[in-house]
């Protein structure tokens, strides 16, 4: 039986996010461009040497202290509680739950990076058995150089976790154009004048500069939105509590998540050199639409989620309608990002990374990986909104069991697809960093399976729709057929110009199909063009 709504309870909030999510897309974009910029400049003085092996094989290390307190455990945990407490009217113990919270994060990131700094040998053994001698000795002074800066990361994760619930998200999203900057700057201003071990290291100080940037041009709004914030790790309220203990799962299901990547780099380390940066490459390109689209709606949904207020049968009515509405909109974006990752990936690998040591068969490598990684786009990006969702409803266990379940499985699938898949095939090793993606891929779609079922069983059925899929998918496939064409046509020219030909003619080809065949979210996209507008309706005087 549907139970009622109260008399005195007020209904769950209906504010609309699109323009959030547009805020949080242009603040994520900007960050993706110049990280895509940042990884053009390493490609550029670097390429897949083994001073690039050992940087990117570095940077997972401390990247680890980042994504395990970072901006998603703390979006999970820290902002449906203050969402909330800002919803009730209650700044005051909201201010007082982020500063509990800060100096939660402050102790132990400082705690784990001394720690890590000490067992950085151990951790390279771990992560890059693969790696001997002197890249073995850069990649542990690389990490001894990138922890610190990680740290500043996690404190900047907080801040970002404050401005969301405010609904500042653009610049929450955009400061890592900063840390991003950095690294640009220390590699044009040592590149060519030191060596590649060198310049590796000067990146690294580098990373650390931009974070410490990073974390210091959000502080400021911060504190003016909190009026001021009182660190203390004496404060143990019921909200602080309810931080801590949503926290735990989702810190285990980061640290799984954690363990799995490790394990790709483990395994991508003992392939011959270059695996390590390829994939890296490759996932530059491969987290620009999970980030600007999947992470942009769930970012914009998960405070206006958790605000929901009302009988069980209208909060669950409520998520329904907005999570099949961010599922639609993510999937108009991301499959055809899919579809040109697995046809035209060469032209996106050889424009954005072509130059320098990068050559052109570097390009042909990393479309073999991106093509892998694209197989479980359009799932890890549904999956986002999918565990936002829940995080919304206070439950952060059901994602855990779902994401230990999906690691499991991509390293099983990944250990036999990167280090046997070649040898079965009869080609060389390298390609086995494209069955190391491809099998994380199909993990995805098992965990996105999972996450629908037990979520229907909370509010009712949620899905995309097989024919809303497929209308999108059949425009994306045209269009790509189209821009291969094109690219056969053209042949060789310089990158950019290939790039700006192929991928334009198949973005206009993929909306206008997407027009003719009715997509919603096309004509919603037409509906705010003011030319559009105005030839629909001539002469409309309704109001």
């Amino acid at each position: 039986m549907t139970e009622p709504a109260s008399a005195d309870t007020p209904p769950p909030s209906r504010g609309r996010t699109g323009g959030y999510a547009l805020i949080v897309a242009a603040g994520i974009l900007a960050s993706r461009v110049f990280g895509l910029v940042r990884q053009r400049f390493l490609s550029h003085y670097l390429g897949l040497s083994d001073a690039a092996d050992a940087f990117n094989a570095a940077f997972r290390i401390p990247n680890m202290l980042q994504n395990l307190f970072g901006e998603g455990v703390l979006s999970a945990s820290f902002i449906p509680v203050y969402a909330r407490l800002m919803a009730q009217g209650d700044r005051k113990e909201a201010a007082r739950v982020a500063g509990a919270v800060a100096a939660l994060l402050a102790l132990v990131t400082s705690v784990l990076v001394l720690l890590g700094m000490l067992a950085t040998p151990w951790l390279i053994g771990l992560i890059a058995a693969g790696f001997e001698g002197e890249k073995r000795d850069l990649t542990i002074r690389l990490v001894r150089i990138l922890f610190p800066g990680m740290g500043l990361l996690v404190l900047s994760a907080w801040c970002l976790g404050v401005l969301n619930s405010h609904r500042r998200f653009l610049l929450s999203y955009a400061a890592p154009v900063v840390w991003n900057v950095a690294i640009i700057a220390f590699l044009v201003a040592f590149g060519g004048r030191r060596s590649e071990f060198e310049l590796a290291e000067m990146a690294a100080w580098g990373s650390v500069m931009g974070s410490a940037l990073q974390f210091l041009v959000q502080l400021p709004l911060v504190l003016r939105l909190l009026g001021g914030v009182h660190l203390s790790l004496r404060d143990a309220s019921l909200s602080v509590r309810t931080v801590v203990r949503n926290f735990v799962p989702v810190f285990i299901g980061r640290g799984v998540v954690q363990i799995s990547a490790f394990v790709d780099t483990l395994l991508a380390s003992l392939l011959p050199s270059g695996a390590v940066t390829g994939i890296a490459n490759a996932q530059a390109l491969y987290t620009l639409p999970v980030s600007l689209f999947g992470m942009a709606i769930s970012a914009a949904e998960l405070p206006a989620m958790s605000e929901a207020l009302g009988a069980e049968s209208e909060v669950a009515s409520y998520l329904r309608q907005r999570l099949s509405r961010g599922l639609r909109r993510i999937a108009f974006f991301v499959i055809p990002s899919a579809m040109a990752f697995f046809v035209l990936g060469d032209v996106i690998a050889a424009a954005l990374f072509q130059t320098g040591r990068f050559t052109g068969a570097d390009s042909t490598y990393v479309w073999a990986i991106l093509a892998g990684s694209a197989i479980g786009l359009l799932a890890s990006t549904l999956g986002r909104l999918y565990s936002s969702t829940f995080y919304a409803l206070r439950d952060t266990r059901t994602p855990l069991r779902f994401a230990i379940l999906r690691v499991a499985l991509g390293t099983g699938l990944g250990y036999l697809a990167a280090l046997k898949g070649p040898a079965l095939l009869g080609i060389d090793a390298r390609w086995g960093a494209a069955g190391l993606t491809a099998a994380g891929g199909v993990a995805a779609w098992v965990e996105l399976m999972l996450l629908q079922r037990a979520l229907a069983l909370r509010i009712g059925p949620t899905e995309l729709g097989s024919s809303h899929a497929l209308r999108l998918w059949g425009a994306a496939a045209i269009g790509a057929a189209i821009g291969f064409l094109l690219k056969v046509q053209i042949g060789p020219r310089h990158p950019l110009i290939v790039a700006s030909a192929v991928l334009g003619a198949y973005g206009l080809i993929y909306m206008g199909c997407a027009a003719l065949l009715g997509v919603q979210e096309w004509r919603e996209i037409a509906a705010r063009m003011p030319g559009f507008r105005s030839r629909k309706a001539p002469g409309n005087s309704a109001p």
